[in-house]
């Protein structure tokens, strides 16, 4: 059995296949209609009945030879509103949108499994459920979606994985505890008096008062978390004025928060009211103020996160094998995280001043790191099934 672990050449080219075929055809969060289709039809051949929870997502379980647990292993779908740069052979033809973050490569490394698998059931002692799972850009987004449809439901355990350009090349991390952060948007306008440039005394400027605001705002972090608290806040977008001499009524600002401690979500929903209440009294102007919550932490279960990092150790070197450093990016695999126990490890893509980052026009990915991953997670699947009848 242990021989079956063992990619064949041509099952990884057929993986490299699948993600340069889903590169060219990327679609955006829920609108992942094609995409949806092609895995289907992919998940058919494998002789799998692929199912949806929401209308918008890709579900497929295989059976093993003998009952047991079910384990899930997740991918996600969505494509970015990028134009792409890379200028590869197999660049995307959807103008203005690309694949940028690596969910292509995703969808092939859980392909691969789920082929792989397919192909041996023998090794399956229970059930792997195959989730690829829409609309991971957007908030709300389909993690969250899916755990209200039921698609946990009887599921022990779940895993996933990220093609990672902040990591080096070749190297995997792994990290137990809070691992991706908590994103939230927040959203404040500002109501002042307009008026012309030259006579300033007769207006309620709201551009200053917003400009006062945004620099209080950014002390959040330096002065009122707990500098043992990751914690991030940060200004996107800022809309004011239409002309250069014309003091406007109204401006507009927006951000995100990042967070691993709930608290410090509070901290942060508290004294950012609480900061424009005190500058718009100050200068006689009013304010609107919404806060959004978005995706929780990303949580790794200690012991999720240490067998699957033992199973790659049976799949690379130990030097290649590293601790994950906590990112503040947003990842909604963090809502079946706070389910049931989760492991999410990172598949390093980068290589200093020859990769650029997620989001990137010209963001691209090691094809040979999806063998790698397609690998660590069919080990972890099997075994994990194996050990916990």
């Amino acid at each position: 059995m242990a021989s079956n672990y063992e990619l064949p050449s041509e099952l990884k080219e057929w993986i490299i296949k699948q993600r340069r075929y889903l590169h060219q055809y990327p679609e955006l969060s829920h609108c992942e209609v094609k995409t949806r289709q092609y895995i289907r039809e992919q998940l058919e051949q494998m002789n799998l009945r692929p199912v949806s929870y929401t209308g918008k997502d890709v579900v497929a379980d295989l059976k093993g030879s003998s009952t047991g647990p079910v384990i899930a292993v997740r991918a996600d779908m969505d494509a970015l509103e990028v134009e792409e740069e890379t200028g590869l052979p197999f660049a995307s033809e959807i103008p203005g949108v690309m694949h940028a973050c690596g969910h292509d490569g995703h969808m092939a490394i859980v392909l691969g499994v789920a082929k792989h698998l397919s192909r041996h059931p023998e090794m399956v002692n229970g059930t792997v459920r195959f989730i690829f799972q829409h609309a991971e850009e957007t908030v709300p987004g389909g993690a969250e979606e899916l755990v209200k449809a039921g698609v946990l439901d009887g599921v022990s355990a779940i895993l996933g994985c990220h093609l990672w350009e902040p990591l080096p090349k070749d190297k995997t991390g792994f990290l137990g505890g809070p691992v991706m952060a908590g994103a939230d948007r927040f959203s404040i306008s500002v109501q002042g008096k307009g008026g012309h440039g030259s006579m300033p005394h007769l207006t309620v400027d709201p551009v200053l008062i917003s400009t006062h605001a945004i620099q209080q705002l950014y002390h959040i972090v330096s002065r009122q978390v707990a500098p043992y608290y990751p914690a991030v806040l940060s200004i996107g977008e800022l809309k004011m004025g239409s002309a250069y001499n014309i003091i406007p009524d109204k401006a507009y600002f927006s951000g995100t928060v990042r967070y691993f401690n709930h608290e410090v979500q509070k901290l942060f929903q508290k004294n950012i009211k609480q900061i424009m209440e005190g500058v718009c009294t100050s200068f006689g102007a009013s304010y609107d103020f919404s806060y959004d919550i978005g995706e929780p932490p990303l949580i790794n279960d200690e012991s999720l996160i240490s067998f699957v990092k033992k199973q790659a150790e049976d799949v690379l070197p130990s030097e290649k094998i590293v601790q994950a450093q906590q990112s503040l990016g947003g990842e909604d695999f963090a809502y079946y995280s706070n389910e049931i126990p989760a492991a999410y490890f990172f598949l390093g893509i980068g290589e200093t001043g020859k990769t650029y980052g997620h989001h990137h026009p010209k963001f691209d990915i090691d094809e040979d790191m999806m063998a790698v991953g397609t690998e660590i997670l069919l080990r972890s699947t099997v075994n994990f099934l194996k050990t916990n009848q």
